[in-house]
């Protein structure tokens, strides 16, 4: 099946001017920060201009209008639009590695959302054992409820995992595709940080789902095994989804990192202290201050950016990523955003009484920080020990979609 003309067709866009449009938001973003949080969602205004500029459609496959950038795309552009919002940047990455998601998909799938509107947005509900499904005639039926669904307002469906059980037994784990019309949203999202990306719960109950929109999850761990493959070929599609699928949303940490050290650099610049009238550049205390924090920024990206590009080299020789080399980019996106949390904290900290007020940006850049770092893809615990016992030498028992 060809895919017909779209309304808007972002197949052209480079890589370079994908992210020169990023950072032409970041100041529209950091003025309307405070707006989204109280919103509790993807302002409209911001999602008009994400669609306006294609950076929701940056990991779509150009057959459909998208910009099918490589995977490294779905980290940098969140990154720089991170140093704007980090809730949209948050949002941002979501939204556009579903798209790259869905062409993974068969095809029919495909058809059914880009055809009518390849603007579409796809919200998700990710964690398995929050869904639960049985094989029938034709697909499945399933029904859950599903925390963190970022971007769920504006979204027009969602992509809800599921655990399909033969009896007590886990036989096969599967992400459906399911319309608007057929989940509940639940508003549930009143948190300490990343307001701004509206993530809040869904639910759905006793839903038939087509086999066509349930992708099977052990045919996304690398390689070209998908049913979207013979349609999408391109080899950023070839990379496993479960092993760097947290480095897109890395960005909005990094990004709220840069925005942090390039905020109080700014700031610094122009103060004096209340008691001594010296300038507070010339305290070394707070040269090293920030130099230590945009040091970890640094440090964050090129790590992130190092796993993605060695990825996509993979990829593109043909074959697919080990065991250990997928846990220790799982290892390495934890110790990346884990130096993002120190570098805000230490700039935190260096605000003083500033720090309190919330007509100050860092406290919310100090809020998303740490709210952000609680997504478990991001957790030193959970991801280090697995690479660690193998380093070893261990027997690592691997989650099946790994």
């Amino acid at each position: 099946m060809n895919a017909p003309q779209k309304r808007n067709d972002f197949s052209r866009v480079s890589y370079a001017e994908a992210l020169e449009r990023a950072r032409a938001l970041v100041p529209a973003l950091r003025e309307r920060a405070t707006r989204a949080e109280e919103a509790r969602r993807l302002l409209p205004e911001t999602e008009a201009d994400l669609h306006r500029t294609g950076l929701l459609r940056f990991a779509q496959p150009r057959r459909w209008g998208g910009m099918e950038l490589d995977y490294l795309a779905l980290f940098e552009i969140p990154m720089e639009i991170g140093r704007g919002c980090a809730s949209t940047a948050w949002s941002c990455a979501n939204l556009a590695i579903h798209h790259w998601m869905l062409a993974l998909y068969d095809e029919r799938a495909q058809e059914e959302v880009w055809r009518e509107n390849p603007d579409a947005l796809i919200a998700s509900g990710i964690a398995y054992p929050q869904g639960a499904a049985k094989k029938v005639d034709g697909g499945y039926v399933i029904g859950g409820y599903w925390n963190f669904s970022s971007g769920v307002d504006g979204s027009h469906w969602n992509m809800l995992a599921v655990t399909v059980k033969d009896g007590d037994k886990p036989v096969d784990w599967r992400m459906c595709l399911v319309p608007r019309s057929e989940y509940e949203i639940v508003d549930d999202w009143q948190v300490l940080g990343m307001r701004g990306t509206g993530s809040k719960s869904v639910r759905t109950k006793d839903l038939f789902v087509p086999e066509h929109r349930a992708l099977g999850m052990l045919l996304a761990r690398g390689g070209a095994g998908f049913p979207g493959a013979k349609t999408n070929p391109h080899s950023h599609y070839r990379i496993p989804l479960s092993g760097l699928g947290s480095h897109c949303i890395a960005g909005a940490a990094v990004g709220n990192a840069l925005a942090a050290v390039e905020l109080t650099s700014a700031a610094v610049r122009e103060r004096s202290t209340s008691y001594a009238a010296a300038r507070m550049r010339e305290f070394q205390a707070v040269q090293l201050r920030v130099a230590a924090a945009g040091a970890r920024a640094d440090a964050a990206r090129l790590i992130c950016r190092n796993d993605l590009l060695e990825a996509q080299a993979i990829a593109e020789s043909g074959r697919e990523p080990t065991l250990e080399e997928k846990l220790r980019f799982k290892r390495n996106v934890a110790w990346a955003v884990q130096l993002c949390t120190e570098a805000v904290d230490g700039l935190h900290a260096m605000a003083g009484a500033n720090g309190i007020y919330d007509r100050y940006p860092m406290q919310r850049l100090f809020r998303d920080a740490h709210a952000l770092a609680g997504h478990i893809g991001f957790s030193w615990d959970a991801q280090a020990s697995p690479w660690g016992l193998v380093a070893l030498g261990g027997d690592y028992a691997a989650p099946p979609t790994l």
